[in-house]
C-alpha cells in the first residue's frame, strides 16, 4: 500500500525530502492506474531506503497535476531536490518501470 499525498502534505513529502521521491497521479477510474499499483507498491518496499514512492489523486488534489501539467494518467514524476527531473507517462511492466527508474536516478 502507498502512502496517499495531498495538495497539503506534498510540499513537505516531495518538494522537501532528502531522497529522490516518484509520484504516481491517479484517478478512482484510471484502470491502468490500479494495475500499476501493486508493482508501485513493491518498488516502494524494495527501493525503501533510496527512493520514496507515493501517490497522489489528481481529481482530489489538482493542484500539483496543474502545477506539473499532468495531462493523461497515470502520470508518474521522479523528482530530486524538489525539483521534477523525469516523467513517466502510463502503466507498464515492474522491470520496464525498474530499468527507466534506475536510469534517472543514476544520471
Amino acid at each position: 500500500m502507498l502512502t496517499e499525498l495531498t495538495d497539503q502534505t506534498f510540499r513537505h513529502e516531495v518538494l522537501e525530502a532528502d531522497k529522490p521521491v516518484l509520484v504516481e497521479f491517479w484517478a478512482q477510474w484510471c484502470g491502468p492506474c490500479h494495475m500499476l499499483a501493486p508493482v508501485l507498491a513493491e518498488i516502494a518496499t524494495e527501493r525503501a531506503g533510496q527512493l520514496a514512492v507515493y501517490k497522489i489523486n489528481a481529481d482530489e488534489n489538482s493542484r500539483y497535476a496543474r502545477d506539473y501539467q499532468v495531462m493523461a494518467l497515470p502520470t508518474m514524476l521522479v523528482f530530486r531536490d524538489g525539483r521534477p527531473v523525469h516523467a513517466l507517462v502510463g502503466a507498464r511492466p515492474k522491470a520496464r518501470l525498474l530499468a527507466e527508474l534506475d536510469a534517472v536516478l543514476a544520471g
